[in-house]
């Protein structure tokens, strides 16, 4: 997938971009929405305007319907939304498909790899990898150790981290070539997979995997189950699933909440894990990471195949 470009080709209409963007950033949105509009004219094609002019328009609740068909020109432009134009869309109330495509994370990521664990761990308090370990010591105990494992969505290997000396074969997935290249230099991982997680667990020989872990992940999607029945195929009976989801108040469904993120209901995750055929072995309230110095409520899980 060809990144978003950065450069509409058009000196002058990057200039004036940049100056757009400052506006935002300083919270004068019509004057971004005005300056936006002076780059699509010299650069009609440059879909991260588009977004821009969407964002600004976005700021005026009486300029709600131009600002989506500004999302939706720059999704006309980047099909598979790598500039995150469904996201902006569902936040208007258009949630008609999956807000978070897989070219949107992969672009994010890629940009993000260098300042990843820093960022996630000392400004957020990630903590997904070692709830994850330590929940995985309480239900097997201290001498616990895992053959093969997955670690879906792997980032920069902070889980990988995590699991020295309980996992043994370990191989990492994950959409963004920043976060693997990132994974590859912990020498850790045996085998690091490129792509959505879905499609690459189907690739996965069944019963090849003692343990699957997936830390923070599935904030970015809204159906999990595919995963959970691809997870459980590809685990051995009696292999694990353990993973973390951010919570909402309600039992059922997901929702995208202002952080632009997914969080799931206790009971959805309950039934999607029975219909892939695995059991509930552990299901805990857990604060998954803080946002603006506050917890961010979720739910922490070990699934059994």
């Amino acid at each position: 997938m060809r990144a978003p470009a950065r450069s509409s080709g058009d000196l002058l209409a990057d200039r004036r971009y940049a100056w757009a963007e400052a506006a935002l950033a300083e919270g004068d949105a019509g004057a971004a929405a005005d300056l936006a509009a002076q780059v699509l004219e010299r650069a009609p094609g440059y879909g991260p305007a588009w977004l821009l002019l969407g964002r600004a328009r976005a700021a005026d609740p009486a300029l709600r319907d131009e600002a989506a068909a500004a999302f939706r020109a720059a999704l006309a432009l980047d099909p598979e939304d790598a500039l995150g134009a469904r996201l902006h869309l569902a936040e208007l109330g258009d949630a008609s498909e999956e807000a978070i495509s897989p070219a949107y994370v992969r672009a994010l990521f890629d940009g993000y790899a260098g300042r990843f664990e820093r960022h996630l761990v000392e400004g957020l308090g990630y903590c997904g990898p070692a709830l994850i370990r330590a929940a995985l010591v309480r239900l097997r105990g201290p001498e616990v150790r895992f053959g093969r494992v997955l670690d879906l969505g792997c980032g920069t290997g902070l889980m990988g981290r995590a699991l020295c000396g309980i996992a043994g074969t370990l191989t990492g997935i994950d959409l963004s070539p920043g976060m693997l290249a990132e994974a590859r230099r912990t020498g850790l991982y045996a085998r690091l997979q490129e792509g959505d997680l879905r499609d690459v667990l189907s690739r996965e020989t069944s019963g090849s995997a003692d343990l699957a872990v997936a830390a923070d992940v599935f904030i970015y999607l809204r159906e999990i189950g595919p995963v959970l029945r691809e997870a459980a195929r590809v685990l051995v009976p009696g292999g694990l699933f353990a993973l973390t989801v951010q919570a909402h108040p309600g039992e059922r469904g997901a929702v995208l909440g202002a952080d632009g993120r997914y969080a799931h209901g206790v009971a959805s995750l309950r039934e999607d894990a029975g219909a892939a055929g695995l059991a509930v072995a552990l299901l805990e309230p857990a604060e998954i990471r803080r946002q603006n110095g506050v917890g961010v409520p979720g739910w922490l899980a070990v699934l059994a195949r």
